[in-house]
């Protein structure tokens, strides 16, 4: 029988996302020369492989498991497309990936030449230029500038970012591995680049977000924590009641579904369930008592029962056998398309990096954290902090293409907000505070869900406590 990865690398070899209901179809009728024939079926446009594109098979007439609806599909993150590190060369991949494609967004603007060529030649003591590459190395010096180290395929330069000049407060915000371009002149003997102005890949301002032609409403939420005994389970059954009786199409959880085993010292002591597959076997109860005429969206996070790095795998097959049919399980990150409107999941443990490295970032307001993100067109940059990252070939932590709205969880606190068109949006929790927030000062939002208009884009804050 083909297996879930073989088929899904066969996809990516053709530049093609597969959907996971597509994958599950293949698998059962175990025939090879099916995946052509679909590859042969699908479009020049597509970027997603859906059920539309199995010859012979016509959403609705069989009443095939394997018929999804085609206003929501999996653009990235389907379920087997992460990959192990082969060798300590994917690394080096890995950061050149990011520094080209990034690159492309900079150098429009920037039109950067190679830090090499730069310092071997004199003309460019006196004329303005153009550099780009990856940040290294970020500090400030006895006279209170900015000192940015920046790294490209050729060589590496240190940037003078001057205290006194409007690009100096942006270069406060400098995090590593974000790929940055600078504009400005080179000191009489090579050694330094004075900064005049900074680009990053950011969202263009032309930017105009999607929207729905047909009605259509979403919820976002994420950090269930079952098992936790924090979890407010009362809390949550208000919740289900309420979409009962609502019209929601879709429901996206990011992540955390559960409390996990051994995430942190002690954990067994503010456990209810203290066995894996119990806590998933409660949370998936608990969706098989949602209306089944909802497409629930599911992505895991760092208690969930996959790997630490991401991208995280989707939650294996045997913790979400008896979730219910309608649920479609993405990696995280992954993005979603609701009937054209793009939602990129990201369960959100780079904002702890984040917020160590910005000047002035805090757990209560996520709002400059993810527009950080944007603004670096990059879910995670950082690399070797609290974050881990699996590199791959390629870099599948980029924000590329541009969603609707960015959703996050993680960090337990409700916020709410706008970039240059962006939805950014992170969801709170469904558990009260835990010993260890309250050492840390940190007061959760629990309780709440945030409510998509897809056809507008507008949104509204449900409370459920």
């Amino acid at each position: 029988m083909l297996d879930a990865a073989t088929i899904v690398q066969r996809f990516l070899e053709t530049k093609l996302q597969v959907h996971p209901e597509v994958v599950r179809y293949i698998a059962e009728k175990d025939d090879p020369g099916l995946i052509d024939r679909i590859i042969a079926n699908v479009p020049g446009d597509a970027v997603v492989v859906s059920v539309r594109h199995i010859p012979g098979l016509h959403p609705g007439r069989d009443g095939s498991r394997f018929l999804t609806d085609p206003e929501c599909e999996v653009i990235r993150g389907t379920a087997g497309s992460s990959r192990a590190i082969a060798s300590v060369a994917d690394y080096s991949a890995y950061f050149r990936d990011r520094y080209q494609r990034l690159g492309e967004c900079i150098r429009a603007r920037a039109a950067p030449m190679p830090i090499e060529a730069l310092k071997k030649g004199s003309r460019y003591r006196q004329e303005a230029c153009s550099i780009m590459g990856l940040v290294v190395e970020n500090r400030t010096t006895a006279n209170g500038h900015r000192m940015v180290e920046v790294e490209d395929p050729t060589s590496s330069i240190q940037v003078l970012f001057h205290k006194d000049r409007p690009q100096f407060a942006e270069a406060e915000t400098l995090v590593p591995d974000e790929v940055i371009g600078v504009r400005g002149t080179l000191s009489g003997d090579g050694r330094l680049f004075f900064a005049e102005q900074m680009f990053r890949p950011d969202i263009p301002l032309s930017h105009a977000p999607f929207r729905s032609e047909k009605p259509g409403q979403a919820v976002l939420i994420s950090d269930v924590h079952v098992g936790s005994n924090t979890f407010l389970e009362e809390t949550w059954n208000r919740f289900a009641d309420w979409l009962s009786g609502s019209d929601v199409s879709y429901l996206l959880i990011a992540g955390d579904l559960v409390d996990g085993i051994g995430v942190y010292p002690n954990q067994d002591h503010e456990l209810t369930i203290k066995n894996i597959y119990e806590q998933y076997e409660v949370f998936g109860s608990m969706l098989r008592d949602l209306p089944s005429r909802m497409k629930i969206i599911i992505s895991p996070g760092n208690h969930d029962v996959v790997r630490q790095a991401e991208p995280q795998p989707a939650i294996p097959p045997e913790f979400s056998a008896n979730f219910p049919k309608n649920c479609i399980m993405v990696e995280n990150p992954a993005m979603v398309s609701l009937q054209g409107v793009r939602v990129l999941m990201y369960h959100g443990r780079s904002l702890d990096d984040f917020i160590s490295l910005i000047p002035g970032a805090s757990y209560d307001n996520s709002a400059p954290v993810m527009a950080g993100m944007l603004q670096r067109r990059h879910l995670a940059p950082t690399y070797g902090k609290r974050t881990p990252i699996a590199a791959g070939k390629e870099d599948p932590l980029i924000i590329d293409p541009i969603p609707e709205v960015l959703h996050t969880g993680h960090i337990h606190i409700m916020g709410v907000s706008d970039y240059r068109g962006v939805l950014c949006v992170n969801s709170g929790t469904w558990q009260s505070q835990t010993a260890f927030q309250k050492q840390m000062n940190i007061t959760p939002t629990p309780g709440r869900a945030v409510l998509l208009d897809l056809q507008t884009l507008g949104y509204s804050v449900l409370d459920f406590n």
